[in-house]
């Protein structure tokens, strides 16, 4: 019997980042300018974003960025993180399938956030920055950009989405340790956030309004930039360490995964992980089945439409062109707060809706029962976002026992839940809820999606 856990050596640790769109045929779309309907030049970005991060995130083409050894240095203090084997998983499924799980959160932000957190600070102080600007929903973000900001030496100013500030202050703490400032958004300190208040009073807010406070914050402060977590090309191409180590350590293996799976918010954890093996089905090397697990409160892929809108709720970010709800979406205060944004990254949009992968969404309650399965068979209580990847995992290894199928499942457990205790409480008391939007809702949010521009 192979090892539970397989790692890599610090000389396997990925030297360069696989930027999967080089060898997408069809490019996702371009950011758009929303005053003029142009693709959003570099100069533009660079008033809002680092100038080598506006490099990255326009480039279609180059295959292989090199991963700077400063920010190796910084890999290797929890870099490789390991590819478990889930036998215990497998013994209380009874299912014949192979499980395996790359795990993510072994490191002090609990998630796989600090791989994109690391290469973000790192750029904003080699540009000489004072300090960056950001969102965050559950904190796993947060909490890695104060981490990384902490390590390169650089200001951090967080907006957190204001139901994740009061559902888990612990994670906010961590974050104001780290020497981030740490607002609950929508807040008054932003003239966008008190727009937001003022149209929708008595919000838990969403991603989408903190993403606005955040840009605001970066543009009208001398000296910092706004850096995002997740959504944007450069942060999926900071994440494919995830997959690059996964795919050389099921090599070593001798596996090749039949099934792919993660969770699926703005997409840096399922982009991150699919990335490799992505590029081997569009080269048509290998053929694997992929699936994003999302939140039925915030459907994005399963209801969503696939059109230009704003990335934000204040309406200051450029146009992308995603699987959305609306930017006047505002989804149920579900505790996997990571999840809860209105859109879908460009790249996972534009394979979505190429049919490269499927999507399936679950309700709270079934998703905290999957968890409870997990925690229980291999001991490491997993973050309410991971588990939606949990859970159709689960799904998947049930459908092999009824046909007795032997296939091999990968999926990413991008972070642990030990800061989300008060979502476990509330499933333990059977207290826990979810609402789920019906179309009229969704058809409001819709209601905000600018006009589109015309078919070329």
């Amino acid at each position: 019997m192979e090892n539970y856990r397989t790692y890599l050596t610090e000389e396997e640790l990925p030297t360069h980042y696989y930027n999967l769109r080089a060898d997408m045929e069809k490019k996702p779309a371009p950011l758009l300018n929303p005053g003029t309907m142009q693709p959003m030049t570099a100069e533009e970005l660079e008033g809002v974003f680092c100038s080598e991060l506006v490099k990255q995130e326009l480039d279609n083409d180059t295959r292989f960025f090199e991963i700077p050894e400063e920010i190796r240095d910084y890999y290797k203090t929890f870099r490789p993180s390991p590819l478990v084997r889930a036998y215990n998983l497998e013994k209380v499924l009874g299912t014949p399938a192979k499980i395996y799980f790359k795990f993510e959160g072994n490191n002090t932000s609990g998630s796989h956030k600090l791989n994109s957190a690391a290469a973000q600070a790192y750029y904003a102080k080699k540009q000489g920055l004072k300090g960056v600007t950001t969102e965050t929903g559950a904190g796993q973000w947060g909490t890695a950009l104060s981490m990384a900001c902490a390590y390169f030496g650089l200001d951090c100013k967080v907006f957190m989405v204001k139901t994740s500030y009061e559902q888990k202050p612990f994670r906010r703490e961590v974050m104001r340790t780290y020497g981030a400032e740490v607002t609950a958004s929508p807040s008054d300190t932003t003239e966008v956030g008190k727009k937001i208040l003022a149209e929708f009073p008595g919000t838990g807010g969403s991603l989408g309004c903190a993403i606005s406070e955040a840009v605001e914050a970066a543009v009208t402060r001398e000296g910092y930039r706004y850096v995002l977590g997740s959504v944007l090309n450069q942060v999926l191409l900071h994440q494919s360490v995830i997959g690059l180590e996964a795919h050389k350590a099921l090599e070593k293996l001798g596996v090749t995964p039949d099934i792919i799976i993660g969770c699926t918010g703005g997409g840096s954890n399922l982009g991150g992980l699919i990335a490799p093996f992505m590029g081997e089905k569009l080269r048509g090397e290998k053929d694997y089945r992929i699936i994003g697990a999302e939140p039925a409160s915030c459907p994005s892929f399963t209801r969503g439409k696939y059109l230009y809108d704003f990335c934000d709720t204040g309406k200051v970010c450029p146009l992308a062109k995603m699987y959305t709800l609306g930017n006047g979406f505002m989804p149920s205060p579900i505790h996997a707060g990571g999840l809860r944004f209105h859109g879908m990254s460009t790249i996972l949009s534009e394979l979505y809706d190429q049919g490269l992968m499927e999507a399936v969404a679950y309700e709270q309650t079934e998703v905290f029962e999957a968890a409870e399965v997990f925690a229980r068979a291999e001991g490491i209580l997993p973050a309410p976002e991971s588990s939606h990847a949990i859970k159709a995992t689960i799904d998947e290894a049930l459908k092999c026992k009824e046909s007795g199928e032997e296939k091999v499942i990968l999926f990413g457990l991008s972070g642990t839940g030990y800061f989300d205790l008060l979502a476990y409480q509330q499933f333990n008391d059977g207290t826990m809820t979810d609402y789920i939007p019906t179309d009229e809702d969704l058809a409001k949010g819709l209601a905000f999606v600018p006009p589109q521009p015309e078919e070329k």
